[in-house]
């Protein structure tokens, strides 16, 4: 697996743009891709998404920073160097969205494939094999991400959000959840809790 976090200028593939990517091999954690770019030409971005990630609206115009084509090239040949790339994270399909469609967009001969592993889902059955009932709102499920990095005994994410430090905890969640004990040295000191530990 390849644990994806990105940042987006809004939640809307077609209209908005991804503004960074982070990834973690789940196999291999030492490889980590990491990179910025520049709002895509034409995309859209709300004061609001720019709060959660803090990036400016100078950074997101920043000629210095590369084309969302050259990033995402740069990301597939890293995403091929891993034996298994099936993409893995908190509610993965929105990153997996602006993703496909940035790698339409640009003809770039890739693809994360139509099958993914969702931390929710594995956090929301594991909740349930304890007999707990996950945090719901208006009958329907609620489970952030925040809350499951209590829940696996990490903090919640620093804020202004970061694409790589999303994908570390997410990765490092995952293994907690799946493994039952800790996976990046990063998390060292926070304590797997006793309803994980296998």
């Amino acid at each position: 697996m390849i644990v994806i976090d990105i940042e987006t200028s809004g939640v809307d593939p077609n209209a908005d743009s991804i503004l960074s990517i982070g990834a973690i091999d789940f196999e291999e954690p030492h490889r980590r891709f990491y990179k910025e770019c520049r709002l895509r030409e034409g995309a859209n971005y709300s004061a609001e998404s720019l709060s959660v990630n803090g990036f400016s609206k100078e950074d997101i115009k920043s000629q210095a920073k590369p084309h969302i084509k050259d990033v995402l090239a740069e990301f597939a040949l890293w995403a091929a160097d891993s034996s298994d790339y099936t993409p893995a994270g908190h509610n993965v399909m929105f990153d997996i969205s602006f993703i496909e469609s940035d790698l339409k967009r640009y003809n770039i001969g890739f693809s994360l494939g139509n099958r993914s592993v969702d931390m929710h889902a594995i956090a929301y059955a594991h909740m349930l094999s304890r007999g707990i009932a996950p945090p719901a709102k208006r009958n329907r499920t609620n489970l952030n991400s925040d809350m499951i990095f209590e829940y696996v005994g990490i903090s919640k994410e620093p804020r202004p959000h970061n694409a790589l430090v999303g994908a570390k905890m997410e990765a490092e969640s995952l293994f907690r959840l799946i493994y039952g004990k800790g996976l990046l040295d990063e998390y060292k000191s926070c304590a797997v809790p006793d309803y994980l530990v296998k």
